[in-house]
């Protein structure tokens, strides 16, 4: 007799009790998925890869895999050697007498018998029915209800758990009980599977429920991860290495689960331990242990080694080999891995202290080997950007590398700019091409052209991550733009790019860059700057009425270089619509953010609060904005600039305050501003718009005495 279906039940449950008179039944509290419940996070995404892709193929721990059918049917889910038996079946033909029902029914039983006579048929049977009540998302399931039947559940599968996990169905009935397991019942699990994680993590099913465990499951977080020590690289293995060649990093199942476990759930010791093995058998079996020299890495075992040249050069060469391995691979997916990633960097950080200490051999060595390795590896830096230690390997390439090695690598990532523009760690790859390369031709041909196009901008402006690749063409490392981790960690390779000297002053090692920091800047900021000005002109009125887009059309049109009368004149355009506006429209003056923006272009540059004084920038002409201020929003004999200050909110006080002092300043070398001034000093010095714009403190308008105050120095 087929079991009932508890989602069936609690339907007619409901339906009778919607028939009873009186007051309502109290609701009852259902169960709610907790913290420890809630989807699991994600691995950063390489820039190479589309967005749906990534999340179909990239995010290993599906939290919701075992629910991933909610009409799941146990006895039509059958493995890859069930459905090939079935297929040999010969249905009987319809001249033997049989209808379609008969031999439906008959093929039915036959399945029915061959399930049986598995292993443990009764007892996944069994699990499959309490299963269902238990991974229920029905809302009038309670916590408490829910508890008794995992507790049900656990009961009947526990000390068969390893004989049956790696089974899809089975699989999944085990990550039900993790998910909503407590942490003893999980432990309980844990336990039983040791020994077994290996294989888990390899097994097409189980390694959902292993990440489950990583996750849920602290406790038992680092014993799992000691186990795979071995056997990430397939040291260990006892399978041949041909065919286990690369372990469980290059492995289809495994790889993800080791990423996964490596980004989001390990710790710095755990981490460690899991990059030890890319240093070799030598240290793995020999090297001394330490929590100061793991934390190190590679840097703190070569430097353990003293003066013993031989054994540095081994395990260097093991390094070498074990990377080397990941990129002859690049179909297997590994060297999108952070953890791969932190291998190489580490690799790439020993052969640096040893280029810039000078000594001949050792610097012609390390050479060498940075060599090798780029030329391994330079096809796939873009896959390896978006990760911190994948984005400062390919910054360190691009410092180290001579201007050949730097074209290759911009080459490599011309297709993917736009997505590393948005990504926090890639696109300070793109700052560094920026700080290192002589050759800003290429760098305005192949990067700033790409980032200034309209399209791009567009797409780019609305994201914090975007908005910085735009300034950094004009104002790099500005403290405005740029927080103070990021500024330090593009700093890091200044020094690569200059030359090192000794005591005596002598260079014991050149800078790879030939031209000083502030040329290579000035000739980007001027090649980017047509293109982001022309941009402004054209979408500038519609940009400024978000608040981070009046930052970026700020300091655009402060820092470029070139004609901006035309971009200025555009950003002009929605002060001069009549003031105020009906709503729900709001003029720009309105909007504090644009207002914001007229006073920082009007006052010439932006407002230090710690010096308590304007910094005005050398390259912006505040008069020549007052002027064309003064041209765009007067209207008929003044009328736009006058009701900016004595109508509706009278929100354009300060702003206009700002355009007297404009005047004001400039006016002494400048003919056309003098006679902006007088203007302006005509409009607003009669008594009859002063009165008008005193009226205003009593409606509560703000800036008044600053405006009265600045008309009067006109």
């Amino acid at each position: 007799m087929p079991a009932p279906n508890p989602k069936k039940r609690v339907r007619e449950a409901h339906s009778k009790s919607s028939f009873h008179s009186g007051p309502p039944v109290k609701k009852v509290k259902t169960i709610k998925a907790k913290a420890t419940t809630e989807r699991a996070a994600k691995r950063s995404k390489p820039v190479t890869v589309a967005t749906s892709k990534e999340e179909a193929s990239e995010n290993t721990d599906n939290s919701d895999e075992e629910e991933a059918d909610d009409n799941f049917d146990a006895e039509a889910d059958l493995d890859a050697g069930q459905a090939d038996e079935l297929m040999q079946v010969d249905e009987p033909s319809a001249s033997s007498g049989q209808s379609a029902r008969e031999s439906h029914l008959a093929q039915k039983a036959l399945t029915q018998s061959r399930k049986a006579a598995k292993p443990h048929s009764e007892l996944i049977a069994e699990a499959k029915r309490v299963w269902a009540l238990a991974r229920s998302k029905d809302k009038n399931l309670t916590a408490g209800k829910r508890k008794e039947y995992v507790e049900e559940l656990m009961r009947v599968v526990k000390g068969k758990i390893k004989d049956i996990v790696f089974k899809h169905d089975a699989s999944r009935i085990i990550q039900t009980l993790v998910k909503y397991g407590s942490k003893s019942q999980r432990e309980e699990i844990a336990d039983e599977l040791k020994g077994s994680y290996v294989d888990l993590a390899k097994n097409r099913y189980a390694k959902f429920l292993l990440l489950k465990l990583i996750r849920l499951l602290p406790s038992r977080r680092s014993a799992i991860l000691s186990s795979f020590h071995g056997h990430i690289l397939g040291r260990n293995s006892s399978k041949s290495s041909e065919s286990n060649s690369g372990g469980l990093l290059l492995h289809r199942e495994a790889s993800g689960v080791l990423a996964d476990a490596f980004e989001l759930y390990a710790n710095s010791a755990e981490r460690a331990g899991m990059v030890k093995e890319f240093y070799g058998k030598e240290v793995a079996l020999f090297g001394k242990e330490g929590k100061d020299g793991e934390k190190r890495g590679l840097v703190g075992v070569i430097e353990g080694l003293g003066s013993d040249k031989e054994k540095k050069k081994r395990i260097l060469g093991a390094a070498k080999e074990n990377l080397d391995l990941i990129f002859n691979n690049p179909d297997k997916g590994a060297v999108r891995h952070a953890i791969v990633h932190r291998a190489v960097w580490e690799y790439l950080e020993v052969l640096g202290s040893m280029q810039d200490l000078g000594n001949t051999e050792e610097t012609t060595e390390a050479e060498k080997l940075r060599r090798d390795l780029f030329e391994n590896c330079s096809e796939l830096i873009a896959e390896i950007v978006h990760t911190k230690d994948g984005s400062r390997v390919a910054r360190e390439f691009l410092a180290r590398g001579s201007a050949k090695d730097r074209k290759t690598i911009l080459k490599s990532l011309k297709p993917h700019l736009t997505r590393m523009c948005l990504d926090d760690e890639a696109q300070m790859v793109l700052f560094t091409a920026i700080d290192v390369i002589d050759d800003t031709k290429l760098v305005l041909k192949s990067l700033s052209s790409h980032i200034t196009s309209p399209a791009v901008l567009s797409e780019l402006i609305v994201s914090a991550q975007g908005r910085r690749a735009i300034l950094y063409l004009l104002v790099p490392r500005s403290r405005r733009h740029f927080t103070v981790a990021q500024i330090n960690s593009l700093a890091e390779t200044d020094g690569i790019i200059s030359d090192i000297q000794d005591k005596d002053g002598k260079v014991i090692r050149e800078g790879t860059s030939k031209k000083s920091a502030g040329v290579r800047k000035e000739e980007v900021r001027k090649g980017a700057s047509e293109g982001l000005l022309k941009w402004i002109e054209e979408q500038g009125p519609e940009v400024i009425k978000d608040p981070a887009g009046t930052l970026v059309v700020g300091d655009i049109i402060l820092y470029s270089d070139g004609d901006k009368s035309s971009a200025s004149k555009a950003l002009l355009k929605p002060l001069a619509s009549p003031y105020p506006r009906l709503p729900p429209t709001q003029h720009a003056i309105d909007l504090p953010h644009t207002s914001r923006l007229y006073k920082t272009l009007l006052q010439g540059g932006h407002f230090n609060h710690a010096s308590k004084a304007v910094e005005e920038v050398e390259g912006w002409d505040a008069g020549a904005f007052a002027v064309h201020f003064v041209e765009s929003v007067s209207g008929e004999d003044g009328e736009g600039v006058k009701s900016l200050c004595t109508k509706g909110e009278r929100n354009g006080a300060f702003v206009v305050a700002e355009l007297c002092g404009a005047l004001v300043r400039a006016s002494s070398t400048n003919a056309e501003v003098k006679q902006a001034r007088e203007k302006v000093k005509a409009w607003l010095s009669g008594s009859e718009i002063t009165d008008e714009i005193k009226e205003g403190e009593k409606s509560g308008a703000k800036g008044v005495k600053v405006l009265l105050d600045a008309i009067a120095a006109l």
